[in-house]
Protein backbone atom coordinates (compact mmCIF):
# COMPACT_ATOMS: atom_id res chain seq x y z
CA UNK A 1 0.00 0.00 0.00
CA UNK A 2 1.28 3.67 -1.02
CA UNK A 3 0.82 6.49 0.97
CA UNK A 4 -0.29 9.74 -1.70
CA UNK A 5 -1.15 13.05 -2.30
CA UNK A 6 -2.46 15.01 -5.39
CA UNK A 7 -2.52 18.46 -6.04
CA UNK A 8 -4.30 20.27 -9.36
CA UNK A 9 -3.34 23.31 -11.43
CA UNK A 10 -6.04 25.33 -13.09
CA UNK A 11 -9.33 24.78 -13.81
CA UNK A 12 -12.27 22.60 -12.66
CA UNK A 13 -11.99 20.10 -15.41
CA UNK A 14 -8.33 19.94 -13.70
CA UNK A 15 -9.83 19.55 -10.27
CA UNK A 16 -12.01 16.76 -11.66
CA UNK A 17 -8.84 14.73 -13.22
CA UNK A 18 -7.58 15.05 -10.53
CA UNK A 19 -10.26 13.64 -7.84
CA UNK A 20 -10.42 10.92 -10.44
CA UNK A 21 -7.07 9.77 -10.34
CA UNK A 22 -7.58 10.17 -6.19
CA UNK A 23 -10.70 7.88 -6.43
CA UNK A 24 -9.05 5.18 -8.77
CA UNK A 25 -5.98 4.91 -6.39
CA UNK A 26 -8.40 5.02 -3.12
CA UNK A 27 -10.38 1.84 -4.79
CA UNK A 28 -6.94 0.41 -5.30
CA UNK A 29 -6.27 0.28 -1.70
CA UNK A 30 -4.13 2.98 -1.45
CA UNK A 31 -3.90 5.95 1.26
CA UNK A 32 -3.98 9.60 0.82
CA UNK A 33 -2.11 11.51 3.13
CA UNK A 34 -3.94 14.80 4.64
CA UNK A 35 -2.69 17.43 6.89
CA UNK A 36 1.26 17.59 5.94
CA UNK A 37 1.81 13.45 6.97
CA UNK A 38 4.49 12.06 4.63
CA UNK A 39 3.97 10.52 1.82
CA UNK A 40 5.77 8.23 -1.36
CA UNK A 41 3.93 9.09 -3.75
CA UNK A 42 3.18 12.74 -5.15
CA UNK A 43 0.30 13.44 -8.28
CA UNK A 44 0.48 16.55 -9.16
CA UNK A 45 -2.27 17.34 -12.29
CA UNK A 46 -0.49 20.29 -14.26
CA UNK A 47 -2.00 23.17 -16.18
CA UNK A 48 -0.40 24.65 -19.15
CA UNK A 49 -2.86 27.35 -20.51
CA UNK A 50 -0.02 30.06 -19.93
CA UNK A 51 3.86 30.15 -19.47
CA UNK A 52 3.31 30.82 -15.47
CA UNK A 53 0.49 27.76 -15.30
CA UNK A 54 3.72 25.71 -16.48
CA UNK A 55 6.18 27.52 -14.48
CA UNK A 56 3.96 26.63 -11.43
CA UNK A 57 3.42 22.93 -12.33
CA UNK A 58 7.11 22.35 -12.61
CA UNK A 59 8.13 24.52 -9.52
CA UNK A 60 5.51 22.17 -7.73
CA UNK A 61 6.44 18.69 -9.12
CA UNK A 62 10.28 20.08 -8.33
CA UNK A 63 9.17 20.55 -4.73
CA UNK A 64 6.99 17.53 -4.71
CA UNK A 65 10.11 15.78 -5.89
CA UNK A 66 12.37 16.41 -3.20
CA UNK A 67 10.20 14.90 -0.43
CA UNK A 68 8.15 12.17 -2.27
CA UNK A 69 10.04 8.88 -3.25
CA UNK A 70 7.53 8.85 -7.28
CA UNK A 71 6.13 11.82 -8.51
CA UNK A 72 3.78 11.78 -11.37
CA UNK A 73 2.49 14.65 -13.61
CA UNK A 74 -0.36 14.28 -15.35
CA UNK A 75 -3.09 16.86 -17.13
CA UNK A 76 -2.93 19.21 -19.63
CA UNK A 77 0.49 19.84 -18.80
CA UNK A 78 1.91 16.63 -19.07
CA UNK A 79 0.95 16.62 -22.94
CA UNK A 80 2.33 19.95 -23.64
CA UNK A 81 4.87 19.49 -26.66
CA UNK A 82 8.25 20.67 -25.68
CA UNK A 83 10.75 20.61 -22.32
CA UNK A 84 8.82 22.05 -20.23
CA UNK A 85 9.30 19.05 -17.35
CA UNK A 86 12.94 18.50 -18.55
CA UNK A 87 15.76 18.28 -16.27
CA UNK A 88 13.62 17.22 -13.11
CA UNK A 89 14.95 14.61 -11.14
CA UNK A 90 14.92 11.04 -11.83
CA UNK A 91 12.30 10.00 -9.60
CA UNK A 92 9.81 12.22 -11.50
CA UNK A 93 7.27 10.93 -14.84
CA UNK A 94 5.16 12.52 -17.08
CA UNK A 95 2.21 10.90 -17.99
CA UNK A 96 1.59 12.02 -21.14
CA UNK A 97 -2.34 10.51 -21.19
CA UNK A 98 -5.62 11.80 -22.46
CA UNK A 99 -7.67 12.37 -18.75
CA UNK A 100 -9.71 9.43 -19.42
CA UNK A 101 -6.59 6.62 -19.37
CA UNK A 102 -4.58 8.59 -17.13
CA UNK A 103 -6.18 6.99 -13.60
CA UNK A 104 -5.24 3.73 -15.52
CA UNK A 105 -1.95 4.81 -16.48
CA UNK A 106 -0.80 6.13 -12.87
CA UNK A 107 -2.80 2.83 -11.38
CA UNK A 108 -0.70 0.54 -12.89
CA UNK A 109 2.61 2.69 -11.94
CA UNK A 110 1.52 2.25 -8.50
CA UNK A 111 0.29 -1.45 -8.51
CA UNK A 112 -3.10 -2.46 -7.24
CA UNK A 113 -3.77 -3.86 -4.16
CA UNK A 114 -7.44 -3.85 -4.81
CA UNK A 115 -9.38 -3.67 -1.25
CA UNK A 116 -11.30 -0.44 -1.15
CA UNK A 117 -14.51 0.21 -3.25
CA UNK A 118 -14.98 3.44 -4.41
CA UNK A 119 -18.61 4.25 -2.93
CA UNK A 120 -16.76 5.04 0.25
CA UNK A 121 -14.69 7.88 -1.42
CA UNK A 122 -16.50 11.35 -1.31
CA UNK A 123 -15.37 14.14 -3.28
CA UNK A 124 -13.53 16.60 -0.59
CA UNK A 125 -15.88 19.64 -1.62
CA UNK A 126 -19.17 20.42 -0.46
CA UNK A 127 -20.04 20.88 -4.24
CA UNK A 128 -19.60 18.23 -6.59
CA UNK A 129 -18.12 18.76 -10.05
CA UNK A 130 -19.21 16.39 -12.63
CA UNK A 131 -17.22 16.13 -16.05
CA UNK A 132 -19.45 15.17 -18.50
CA UNK A 133 -17.40 16.59 -21.67
CA UNK A 134 -13.49 16.72 -22.60
CA UNK A 135 -11.54 18.02 -25.43
CA UNK A 136 -12.48 20.81 -27.77
CA UNK A 137 -12.80 20.58 -31.91
CA UNK A 138 -12.33 24.28 -32.02
CA UNK A 139 -9.11 25.89 -33.43
CA UNK A 140 -8.59 29.47 -31.63
CA UNK A 141 -5.34 30.79 -32.90
CA UNK A 142 -3.62 31.55 -29.38
CA UNK A 143 -5.27 27.73 -27.43
CA UNK A 144 -2.93 24.51 -26.37
CA UNK A 145 -5.87 23.29 -25.22
CA UNK A 146 -7.38 21.04 -28.70
CA UNK A 147 -3.71 19.69 -29.27
CA UNK A 148 -3.19 18.79 -24.90
CA UNK A 149 -7.00 17.75 -24.71
CA UNK A 150 -7.39 16.00 -28.32
CA UNK A 151 -11.21 16.54 -29.81
CA UNK A 152 -14.12 17.16 -28.38
CA UNK A 153 -16.25 13.93 -26.89
CA UNK A 154 -18.43 13.53 -24.65
CA UNK A 155 -19.38 11.28 -21.42
CA UNK A 156 -22.51 8.52 -22.10
CA UNK A 157 -25.58 9.86 -20.17
CA UNK A 158 -25.45 6.49 -17.88
CA UNK A 159 -22.15 7.64 -16.58
CA UNK A 160 -23.43 10.60 -15.79
CA UNK A 161 -26.10 10.14 -14.53
CA UNK A 162 -24.72 7.38 -11.96
CA UNK A 163 -22.06 9.41 -10.94
CA UNK A 164 -24.82 12.31 -10.02
CA UNK A 165 -26.47 9.43 -7.84
CA UNK A 166 -23.69 8.98 -6.10
CA UNK A 167 -22.52 12.30 -5.07
CA UNK A 168 -26.36 13.41 -4.31
CA UNK A 169 -26.42 10.01 -1.62
CA UNK A 170 -22.14 11.19 -0.45
CA UNK A 171 -24.48 14.64 0.66
CA UNK A 172 -23.55 16.60 -2.00
CA UNK A 173 -26.66 19.97 -2.44
CA UNK A 174 -24.80 20.99 -5.60
CA UNK A 175 -23.77 19.67 -8.99
CA UNK A 176 -21.64 21.35 -10.78
CA UNK A 177 -21.03 20.42 -14.87
CA UNK A 178 -18.32 21.05 -16.45
CA UNK A 179 -16.18 20.11 -19.58
CA UNK A 180 -13.81 21.95 -21.11
CA UNK A 181 -16.30 23.00 -24.12
CA UNK A 182 -20.01 22.04 -22.25
CA UNK A 183 -21.93 23.37 -25.03
CA UNK A 184 -20.61 20.45 -26.99
CA UNK A 185 -22.46 18.25 -25.04
CA UNK A 186 -24.25 15.32 -27.35
CA UNK A 187 -24.94 11.71 -25.90
CA UNK A 188 -27.57 9.29 -26.27
CA UNK A 189 -30.30 11.37 -27.54
CA UNK A 190 -29.15 14.53 -24.83
CA UNK A 191 -28.11 18.13 -25.47
CA UNK A 192 -26.93 20.17 -22.33
CA UNK A 193 -30.07 21.55 -22.25
CA UNK A 194 -31.95 18.04 -21.90
CA UNK A 195 -29.49 16.79 -19.60
CA UNK A 196 -29.56 19.90 -17.15
CA UNK A 197 -33.26 20.04 -16.75
CA UNK A 198 -33.54 15.93 -16.30
CA UNK A 199 -30.82 16.18 -13.59
CA UNK A 200 -32.48 18.64 -12.26
CA UNK A 201 -35.26 16.42 -11.58
CA UNK A 202 -33.42 14.36 -9.39
CA UNK A 203 -34.65 13.81 -5.88
CA UNK A 204 -32.53 15.73 -2.95
CA UNK A 205 -30.22 17.62 -5.07
CA UNK A 206 -30.80 20.81 -4.51
CA UNK A 207 -28.81 23.07 -7.17
CA UNK A 208 -27.55 22.49 -10.64
CA UNK A 209 -24.76 24.76 -11.93
CA UNK A 210 -22.94 25.55 -15.20
CA UNK A 211 -18.63 26.01 -14.70
CA UNK A 212 -18.22 27.85 -18.52
CA UNK A 213 -19.87 28.02 -21.97
CA UNK A 214 -19.16 29.54 -24.76
CA UNK A 215 -21.41 31.95 -26.54
CA UNK A 216 -22.37 30.19 -29.61
CA UNK A 217 -24.10 27.70 -27.42
CA UNK A 218 -26.29 30.05 -25.32
CA UNK A 219 -29.16 28.99 -27.22
CA UNK A 220 -32.61 29.63 -26.94
CA UNK A 221 -33.27 26.11 -25.38
CA UNK A 222 -30.51 26.30 -22.70
CA UNK A 223 -32.24 30.53 -21.48
CA UNK A 224 -35.46 27.97 -21.22
CA UNK A 225 -34.16 25.38 -18.99
CA UNK A 226 -32.13 28.30 -16.75
CA UNK A 227 -35.18 30.25 -16.32
CA UNK A 228 -37.72 27.84 -15.85
CA UNK A 229 -35.68 25.22 -13.56
CA UNK A 230 -35.89 26.81 -10.00
CA UNK A 231 -32.90 24.58 -9.19
CA UNK A 232 -30.72 25.56 -12.10
CA UNK A 233 -28.08 28.22 -10.74
CA UNK A 234 -28.47 31.63 -11.71
CA UNK A 235 -25.19 32.43 -12.95
CA UNK A 236 -23.00 31.69 -15.88
CA UNK A 237 -19.66 32.20 -16.55
CA UNK A 238 -19.31 33.20 -20.50
CA UNK A 239 -15.89 33.85 -21.89
CA UNK A 240 -15.31 36.54 -23.80
CA UNK A 241 -12.08 36.82 -24.42
CA UNK A 242 -12.05 40.72 -26.12
CA UNK A 243 -14.30 43.25 -26.60
CA UNK A 244 -12.73 43.98 -29.81
CA UNK A 245 -14.12 42.41 -33.25
CA UNK A 246 -10.88 42.96 -35.27
CA UNK A 247 -8.96 41.06 -31.98
CA UNK A 248 -11.71 37.86 -31.89
CA UNK A 249 -11.21 37.59 -35.53
CA UNK A 250 -7.49 37.51 -35.20
CA UNK A 251 -8.60 34.88 -32.00
CA UNK A 252 -10.60 32.60 -34.35
CA UNK A 253 -13.73 33.04 -31.86
CA UNK A 254 -16.20 32.97 -34.73
CA UNK A 255 -18.72 35.33 -33.12
CA UNK A 256 -18.56 39.49 -33.07
CA UNK A 257 -19.26 41.80 -30.22
CA UNK A 258 -22.87 41.92 -31.65
CA UNK A 259 -23.24 37.96 -31.10
CA UNK A 260 -22.19 37.91 -28.01
CA UNK A 261 -24.54 40.98 -26.66
CA UNK A 262 -27.76 39.28 -28.56
CA UNK A 263 -27.46 35.78 -27.25
CA UNK A 264 -27.26 37.34 -23.56
CA UNK A 265 -29.57 39.92 -23.70
CA UNK A 266 -32.04 36.60 -22.99
CA UNK A 267 -30.58 36.64 -19.51
CA UNK A 268 -32.81 39.55 -18.64
CA UNK A 269 -30.52 40.60 -15.82
CA UNK A 270 -31.85 38.13 -13.73
CA UNK A 271 -28.65 36.06 -14.00
CA UNK A 272 -24.74 37.10 -12.61
CA UNK A 273 -22.60 36.96 -15.66
CA UNK A 274 -18.68 36.39 -15.11
CA UNK A 275 -16.10 35.80 -17.87
CA UNK A 276 -12.52 34.91 -19.14
CA UNK A 277 -10.88 37.82 -21.06
CA UNK A 278 -7.16 37.47 -22.81
CA UNK A 279 -4.47 40.76 -22.49
CA UNK A 280 -1.82 41.78 -24.18
CA UNK A 281 -3.02 39.08 -27.52
CA UNK A 282 -0.69 40.06 -30.24
CA UNK A 283 -3.16 42.45 -32.23
CA UNK A 284 -4.67 44.10 -29.45
CA UNK A 285 -3.58 48.03 -29.67
CA UNK A 286 -4.66 50.21 -27.16
CA UNK A 287 -8.34 51.13 -28.95
CA UNK A 288 -8.54 47.13 -28.83
CA UNK A 289 -8.32 47.05 -25.19
CA UNK A 290 -10.85 49.93 -24.91
CA UNK A 291 -12.84 48.23 -26.66
CA UNK A 292 -12.95 45.38 -23.96
CA UNK A 293 -13.24 47.94 -21.25
CA UNK A 294 -16.20 49.51 -22.59
CA UNK A 295 -17.90 45.71 -23.28
CA UNK A 296 -17.38 44.94 -19.83
CA UNK A 297 -18.22 47.99 -18.23
CA UNK A 298 -21.44 47.66 -20.81
CA UNK A 299 -22.64 44.03 -19.66
CA UNK A 300 -22.22 44.48 -16.20
CA UNK A 301 -19.73 41.52 -15.99
CA UNK A 302 -19.18 40.83 -12.11
CA UNK A 303 -15.79 39.14 -12.23
CA UNK A 304 -13.19 39.13 -14.99
CA UNK A 305 -10.92 36.37 -15.24
CA UNK A 306 -7.99 38.17 -16.62
CA UNK A 307 -5.18 36.40 -18.67
CA UNK A 308 -2.24 37.85 -19.93
CA UNK A 309 -1.53 36.53 -23.66
CA UNK A 310 1.06 33.87 -23.21
CA UNK A 311 2.52 32.10 -27.03
CA UNK A 312 1.99 28.54 -26.64
CA UNK A 313 3.53 26.08 -28.72
CA UNK A 314 1.81 24.01 -31.65
CA UNK A 315 -0.69 27.39 -31.98
CA UNK A 316 -1.06 29.73 -34.95
CA UNK A 317 0.33 32.65 -32.47
CA UNK A 318 3.59 30.47 -30.80
CA UNK A 319 5.78 33.11 -32.31
CA UNK A 320 3.82 36.13 -31.84
CA UNK A 321 4.35 38.15 -28.38
CA UNK A 322 4.73 41.93 -29.51
CA UNK A 323 2.77 43.54 -26.45
CA UNK A 324 5.36 44.63 -23.74
CA UNK A 325 4.94 42.76 -20.28
CA UNK A 326 4.63 46.05 -18.47
CA UNK A 327 1.46 46.67 -20.60
CA UNK A 328 -0.36 43.70 -20.14
CA UNK A 329 -0.05 44.08 -16.40
CA UNK A 330 -1.05 47.51 -17.25
CA UNK A 331 -4.25 46.22 -18.94
CA UNK A 332 -5.03 42.97 -16.53
CA UNK A 333 -4.97 45.89 -13.42
CA UNK A 334 -7.26 47.78 -14.88
CA UNK A 335 -9.56 44.97 -16.28
CA UNK A 336 -9.44 43.80 -12.56
CA UNK A 337 -10.17 47.32 -10.89
CA UNK A 338 -13.58 47.62 -13.19
CA UNK A 339 -14.57 43.96 -12.52
CA UNK A 340 -14.23 44.76 -8.45
CA UNK A 341 -16.47 47.96 -9.07
CA UNK A 342 -18.99 45.77 -11.30
CA UNK A 343 -19.27 42.95 -8.46
CA UNK A 344 -19.49 45.27 -5.57
CA UNK A 345 -21.93 47.14 -7.91
CA UNK A 346 -24.23 44.25 -7.83
CA UNK A 347 -23.47 43.61 -4.46
CA UNK A 348 -25.16 46.70 -3.21
CA UNK A 349 -28.13 45.88 -5.27
CA UNK A 350 -28.67 43.03 -3.78
CA UNK A 351 -29.45 44.47 0.13
CA UNK A 352 -32.73 44.21 1.54
CA UNK A 353 -33.23 40.89 -0.65
CA UNK A 354 -33.30 36.87 0.88
CA UNK A 355 -31.50 34.34 -0.98
CA UNK A 356 -30.59 30.87 -0.62
CA UNK A 357 -26.93 29.84 0.58
CA UNK A 358 -25.04 26.79 0.28
CA UNK A 359 -22.18 27.11 3.29
CA UNK A 360 -18.94 25.54 1.98
CA UNK A 361 -16.50 26.68 4.25
CA UNK A 362 -16.51 28.24 7.95
CA UNK A 363 -18.53 31.13 7.65
CA UNK A 364 -18.87 31.89 4.36
CA UNK A 365 -21.04 30.64 1.36
CA UNK A 366 -22.71 31.22 -2.07
CA UNK A 367 -25.99 32.48 -2.99
CA UNK A 368 -27.46 31.24 -6.20
CA UNK A 369 -26.36 33.44 -8.23
CA UNK A 370 -22.75 32.49 -7.04
CA UNK A 371 -22.44 36.01 -4.59
CA UNK A 372 -20.14 35.20 -1.98
CA UNK A 373 -22.18 35.56 1.55
CA UNK A 374 -20.59 35.83 4.96
CA UNK A 375 -23.03 33.54 7.06
CA UNK A 376 -23.24 31.69 10.68
CA UNK A 377 -24.05 28.27 9.56
CA UNK A 378 -23.04 24.59 9.65
CA UNK A 379 -20.78 23.82 6.25
CA UNK A 380 -22.88 21.99 3.90
CA UNK A 381 -26.44 23.15 4.73
CA UNK A 382 -28.37 25.84 2.87
CA UNK A 383 -29.69 28.56 4.74
CA UNK A 384 -32.33 31.34 4.07
CA UNK A 385 -30.81 34.77 4.30
CA UNK A 386 -31.33 37.92 4.33
CA UNK A 387 -28.46 40.96 2.60
CA UNK A 388 -27.90 43.32 5.11
CA UNK A 389 -24.45 44.75 4.19
CA UNK A 390 -21.37 44.48 1.65
CA UNK A 391 -17.52 43.89 3.41
CA UNK A 392 -14.73 43.39 1.00
CA UNK A 393 -15.19 39.37 1.25
CA UNK A 394 -18.81 39.36 0.56
CA UNK A 395 -22.35 40.25 1.51
CA UNK A 396 -22.94 40.00 5.21
CA UNK A 397 -25.86 38.40 5.43
CA UNK A 398 -28.24 37.36 8.99
CA UNK A 399 -31.18 34.67 9.05
CA UNK A 400 -34.15 35.06 6.74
Amino acid sequence: MARFTIDFLGCKVSNVDAHEIRERLLADGHTEARGGASAEVAVINACCVTNEAVAKSRKAAARAARTHGRVFITGCGANLAGDAFATLPENVTVVARRSEETPAAVASEIGALGCLGTDEVRVNRVRAVVKIQDGCSFQCSYCVVPIVRGESRSRGVDAIFAEASRRIAQGHRELVLTGINLGCFKADGFDLARLVRELAALPDLARVRLSSIEINHVNDELLAVMHETPKVARHLHVPLQSGDDGVLRAMRRHYDIATYERRLAGLNGAFNLTTDVIVGFPTEDDAAFENTVGTVARLGITRVHVFPYSPRPGTATSGDDPVPAAVKRERGSRLRTLSYELERQRWRQKLGSIDTVLVDRRGRGYGDDYTPFLVDAPIGELVRVRAVDVTEEGILASSA
